[in-house]
């Protein structure tokens, strides 16, 4: 079994602090943000960043369903972390400045894919599949901040 590994970044054209807050608004602004590849969006515990435990169901492909139940921890300034309880999935989201008013978001996925053939499949196909997830979010992301 490989290490999976997706990762995703955009510029901003907002402050830091902002951008970090948008996304850690999970009870808010974070359920506006995913695209149609989530349903079952709840928050149950939690709303704000360090302490949330929110579920959603993301559809992949036309195949794969993951039902993730994440807890969120903020271990650094700028730094969102979501363990799935369900699987080994984690989601680092990073903030840093970029400039005058802008902001770096990197988004970072990894999880222990399968063996084999599957695996194989997997690791080559998966990333670029969440790549474009990811890219909706950041899309989605960069509408709301820039208003």
């Amino acid at each position: 079994m490989a290490q999976v590994e997706a990762t995703t970044e955009r510029v901003v054209a907002a402050d830091p602090e902002e951008v970090f807050d948008t996304l850690a608004d999970y009870s808010g602004t974070r359920a506006r943000l995913l695209p149609e590849h989530f349903s079952e969006y709840e928050v149950r515990e939690g709303g704000d960043g360090e302490g949330t435990l929110v579920h959603w169901k993301l559809q992949a492909t036309s195949k794969r369903v993951r039902d993730c139940l994440l807890e969120v921890t903020e271990p650094t300034d700028g730094e969102l972390v979501e363990k799935d309880r369900n699987s080994s999935m984690v989601t680092v989201w990073r903030v840093t400045p970029a400039g005058e008013g802008r902001s770096r978001v990197v988004v970072t996925t990894t999880w222990t894919g399968a063996g084999g053939i599957g695996g194989f499949f997997e690791k080559t196909f998966a990333p670029k599949g969440l790549g474009r997830i990811y890219d909706a979010i950041l899309a989605n992301l960069a509408t709301e901040v820039e208003k």
